[in-house]
């Protein structure tokens, strides 16, 4: 029997790092903190999402699978550690977050790992030739959210970081919102999101950003 009164030992380890921000990022896109106050959950289509995070907080769990509703398979790992949920909540993390997250306790040293993980949750990049214009080639980076609160603390942080603008838009359904840079501030954000070749993220979405760099004769650092 456990001594009354000793304190929970957690699964995680709970301290800051490169991993661990890139971690909390995928939470706050694709994660989901469970009512019981114990329970962790990452549910992703893409399974490298999942080995990433596993990887990142040092778990040993395994990767489940589920079907929605039209038979695609995503994703998935769950695990109970009240010490990290506690952790979690105190970020700035809660059970119904995507409408009600807002600002987030991360070290500022750690921002651009905390946002290349929620880049690689909610985030997009696309690139383009503008017609309108002859050889003009555009690429935008985004993060969306059904939150406006965390968007405009996002936006902020990067404000004063790096003094880009951005704006932020509705989507069609107007369900969800999107923080969008185009092109000079998108290349400020992207060189310090990704400011080494060993830093973890999803390499598909890494690959699709080094290749319309080339484009503009850019490369990533590292």
């Amino acid at each position: 029997m456990g001594q009354r009164g000793a304190k929970p030992k957690g699964k995680v380890k709970l301290e800051w790092s490169a991993n661990f921000a890139y971690a909390i990022g995928l939470l706050a896109s694709d994660g989901n903190l469970s009512s019981d106050g114990r329970h962790i959950d990452l549910t992703s289509k893409d399974v490298v999402q999942v080995k990433n995070f596993i990887h990142c907080l040092g778990l040993e769990n395994k990767i489940g699978k589920k079907l929605n509703g039209t038979g695609k398979v995503s994703y998935r790992v769950q695990f109970g550690d009240i010490v990290f949920y506690r952790f979690l909540l105190k970020v700035g993390l809660t059970p119904t977050k995507s409408k009600t997250i807002g600002k987030l306790k991360i070290p500022q040293k750690y921002f651009y790992d905390f946002l290349r993980g929620s880049f690689d949750g909610d985030g997009s990049f696309y690139s383009y030739f503008d017609p309108r214009w002859k050889s003009s080639f555009v690429f935008y980076f985004a993060i969306a959210s059904a939150s406006p609160a965390h968007l405009e603390w996002i936006r902020d942080v990067l404000s004063e970081s790096l003094g880009v603008k951005g704006h932020i838009t509705r989507d069609s359904k107007k369900s969800t919102l999107q923080l969008k840079y185009a092109k000079a501030e998108s290349w400020k954000i992207l060189k310090n999101m990704y400011y080494s070749r060993e830093v973890v993220c999803l390499m598909r979405k890494r690959l699709k950003v080094e290749k319309a760099l080339l484009f503009e004769g850019k490369r990533l650092p590292g």
